[in-house]
């Protein structure tokens, strides 16, 4: 998949001695900076936190270590192209396992769950053998996911979109009147057309939530989403994912990376139109200024430019925003549980009958908190002993809400917010029924929250999104905001908030679509292996 290196430009000519500042310490942030140090920049990274990760972070406490954020590790040669631009691999770097089944699902009305396994035929088997006449249809559909997800990766999510004219491939020539019903007909529909089970219905509409969207307004493009899934399998870094984070910020620092913790960012500083520097003050309260030719923001876009630019610096003020879905929120809930929660794999969903009533809820007109609400629970400790005590179960709920910091923030042992600590209530109860735990609540040892206030005030995340802005229609592919200012010579973004989007896998590609874009590249493929060395 990808090109020699004679079939394009050079884009590794680089200037010797320029200073790069990285602004966030999440896997994008660490990416770009360990991607711009390989590229010759001299790198500084500022962290607001004491921990590296961003989202994607872990706590401890009592014996049990907790991912506080993303838990799927999903488009495992993403990971492993990223590690290889570096010189390595992804399977040098971390220890992955296969799970299988990949995930369960319980779905409200019905007594027994669904496991989705490891491989393609096996699950069109299983798709089958709830609905006959499905695994033909699903076939064809896991066909069209596989075919659409290779063209995403060929022509739309390694590049920048600066010449539209690079996406008038062949490829996508031939492929428009598909790509037009795709991108006009909404994923929920077009999960319709291959299933009409509703518990396998959400199964196909679910991934929707990994792109802070609904399946009522996702388009059908993202049913590529389900070749994922359900066709490549879900992999586990043994760890969690905070030894993902790991192997980034060591492939950074490698590559010479300075990275700074505690530096809360206040300013970026411009001069006659380009970046000079940043103004970050450290824990002890202190003001600094790092000077820079270059800076990249990969911290939430709308604090970056309404918090860090002064208003004539701005690509997208206030109004902006304004016209534009932060995605949804959540409350998270961190259990440690004494003994073992049988009904539970590393993966489990826990589904509502009316998703029409709970995606209402999150995306509609009038937001509120959804209950019943749909769940999603994460038991890293049937796969890793490391993440609990012997003989203890580490679990990790999440619920999905509207973007709406009034829901609160969250605490340890109950300590949240009212409403937090509800949400949490009802949803470890419907947990401890699905699962066949009815004395779950007695057996918690552990217990923290997080809820839309703490993700404002710990990564300055847009009206407390846990994910970043939705991918609707609106805020996909070249509609979404662009990796460069339109204001301020040599200031750039990366991350969820910008293009390819949200996810661990979009982060770590928008930290090579920046590289990219300094280079003036436009093409959309992913870059040789390894990234070269100065010429």
């Amino acid at each position: 998949m990808t090109p020699s290196r004679a079939s394009r430009p050079d884009t590794r000519r680089r200037v010797p001695a320029r200073r790069a500042v990285v602004i966030g310490g999440g896997i994008s942030g660490l990416a770009s900076a360990a991607l711009l140090a390989r590229d010759g920049f001299s790198v500084t990274l500022l962290e607001q936190r004491q921990q590296l990760g961003g989202r994607a972070g872990s706590w401890e406490q009592d014996g049990f270590r907790f991912d506080t954020g993303p838990s799927w590790y999903l488009m495992p040669e993403v990971f492993d192209h990223f590690f290889r631009l570096l010189g390595t691999s992804a399977d040098e770097q971390m220890d992955l396992v296969r799970l299988d089944p990949g995930y369960r699902v319980y779905s409200e009305g019905h007594d027994e769950p669904i496991d989705l396994r490891a491989d393609r035929e096996a699950n069109i088997a299983l798709f089958e053998s709830v609905e006959p006449g499905a695994g033909e249809r699903m076939r064809k559909y896991l066909d069209s996911a596989e075919d659409t997800y290779a063209m995403a990766i060929r022509r739309f999510l390694y590049t920048s979109f600066q010449d539209l004219r690079t996406l008038a491939a062949p490829d996508v020539l031939r492929r428009l009147p598909k790509l037009a019903r795709l991108l006009l007909q909404p994923l929920s529909t077009f999960a319709g057309s291959a299933v009409q089970d509703r518990r396998l219905w959400q199964v196909l509409g679910y991934p929707a939530v990994f792109l802070g969207t609904s399946p009522y307004a996702a388009p059908s493009m993202y049913h590529l989403m389900s070749h994922l899934d359900l066709a490549d399998g879900v992999l586990y870094p043994k760890g969690g994912i905070t030894e993902v984070i790991a192997a980034v910020e060591r492939v950074a620092r490698a590559e010479g990376v300075t990275i700074t913790t505690g530096a809360a960012v206040e300013r970026i500083v411009v001069a006659d139109g380009h970046v000079t520097g940043v103004v970050h003050r450290d824990a002890q309260g202190e003001a600094h200024t790092v000077p820079a030719d270059l800076v990249v923001s990969a911290a939430d876009l709308r604090h970056t430019e309404l918090e860090l630019l002064d208003a004539e610096h701005r690509t997208y003020p206030a109004a902006h925003w304004e016209q534009r879905d932060p995605g949804p929120s959540a409350v998270l809930v961190y259990l440690g549980v004494d003994g073992p929660v049988p009904g539970l794999l590393h993966h489990t969903l826990v589904f509502t009958e009316d998703w029409k009533a709970n995606f209402g809820a999150i995306f509609g007109r009038d937001r509120h908190v959804p209950d019943p609400a749909s769940i999603y629970v994460c038991a890293p400790s049937e796969t890793d002993a490391t993440v609990a005590p012997e003989g203890a179960s580490n679990l990790f709920l999440l619920v999905p809400l509207p973007a709406d910091l009034s829901i609160g923030k969250g605490g340890i042992d109950g300590a949240g917010d009212a409403e937090v600590e509800r949400i949490a209530d009802r949803a470890i109860d419907v947990v401890a029924e699905r699962a066949g735990v009815p004395d779950l609540r007695d057996r918690i040892r552990v217990r923290r929250t997080i809820g839309p206030q703490d993700f404002a005030n710990d990564y300055n995340a847009w009206n407390g999104s846990m994910l970043g802005p939705a991918h609707t229609l609106r805020q996909s592919a070249f509609f979404r905001e662009k990796n460069v200012s339109k204001r301020v010579d040599g200031l750039y973004y990366a991350g969820a908030s910008t293009i390819p989007g949200i996810g661990l896998p979009m982060c770590l590609i928008s930290a090579e679509v920046l590289i990219k874009r300094i280079h003036g590249d436009t093409s959309t493929e992913p870059l040789p292996t390894p990234l070269g060395a100065a010429v």
